[in-house]
């Protein structure tokens, strides 16, 4: 039932899918309402949800656009179940906008496959990234993934290799320029937010616990899938499967090494796992099968989210 609903792309199914996160985002939020006594605090939580609903449909737009899925919502129904799994996140607009042009970014790198534009790209994608790093400094390691579409496609020109550094230039000039104006300590800024903390004991209650224990089920399920059937996947999206690959895994060192480390830092790792979901489910099984993995996926997503109101 649930994969006939979302088996098409169409204008209901992504209403569907809107519903579902406006319900969801407004049921965390009715918690504490203080929030509506201030008009900034209620254009704050307005503008939270539209960038939560950007990153689901630039998700999908970038898995229908680069082949990775067919004509489908599923990428736009495996994110919104992921970001159910911490509703936490709803509250953390620095990351949320860290994650948005980190998909920016990839949308980019992904596209790259075209050969066309390339030195555009590549720079487009390097901007994108070190300004996210202003908002979440450890999400600067995806620039691995800029230097490793190089590598796939466009190593042989030497200049390709060095725009990613004219990018890091022009975003430090602005960055210097904006602590200036607003009389921010650069270095005390570049200092706490590059810190490192390899220890995993934030849980703050054991519903925590329980939602990072059942996700990293899932994305092992589904990362586990993605590796055993990517022999089998057609040749010209090998390297736009391996790029998702590589994005899921910075995304999991930049939740290992971030000093305030929590459950919604994992967000990073939202984008990749929706395709490999979507990768998944669209590969030649039976119907069954399909079924049962999108219902328990969205039981799990459910009872972590409820769980932890």
């Amino acid at each position: 039932m649930i994969t006939s609903v979302f088996k098409k792309s169409t204008p209901l199914n992504f209403s569907l899918v809107v519903i579902l996160m406006l319900v969801f985002f407004f049921l965390y939020q009715i918690q504490d309402v203080t929030w509506t006594n201030s008009v900034i605090s209620i254009l704050q939580k307005i503008g939270t949800l539209v960038l939560l609903l950007g990153a689901i449909f630039l998700t999908s737009f970038i898995s229908k656009r680069n082949g990775l899925s067919k004509d489908s919502t599923y990428t736009a129904y495996f994110y919104f179940s992921f970001l159910i799994f911490f509703p936490n996140l709803f509250n953390n607009p620095n990351l949320i906008l860290a994650n948005l042009f980190i998909l920016l970014a990839i949308r980019r790198l992904i596209s790259l496959q075209t050969l066309k534009q390339t030195k555009e790209k590549l720079f487009d994608a390097s901007l994108w990234i070190f300004i996210a790093a202003l908002f979440q400094f450890w999400s600067i390691l995806y620039i691995i993934l800029v230097f490793t579409s190089v590598i796939f496609h466009v190593s042989r020109d030497y200049r390709n290799w060095v725009i990613p550094f004219i990018a890091l230039f022009a975003v430090s000039i602005l960055f210097v320029l904006t602590s200036l104006i607003f009389d921010i300590n650069s270095i005390a800024f570049l200092q706490e937010s590059s810190k490192i903390n390899l220890n995993i004991d934030y849980f703050t209650n054991n519903y925590q616990n329980a939602a990072f224990s059942i996700y990293s089920t899932v994305a092992l399920f589904f990362v586990v899938s993605m590796f055993v059937s990517l022999s089998s996947r057609p040749l010209v999206l090998l390297s736009s499967y391996k790029k998702v690959i590589v994005s899921f895994f910075i995304g999991i060192i930049i939740f290992v090494l971030s000093t305030n480390k929590s459950n919604e830092l994992l967000v990073f790792t939202f984008a990749p796992m929706a395709i490999m979901a979507t990768a998944h489910i669209e590969i030649s099984q039976p119907k069954l099968k399909e079924e049962i993995v999108m219902f328990v996926l969205l039981a799990c997503s459910f009872f972590t989210f409820f769980s932890q109101l």
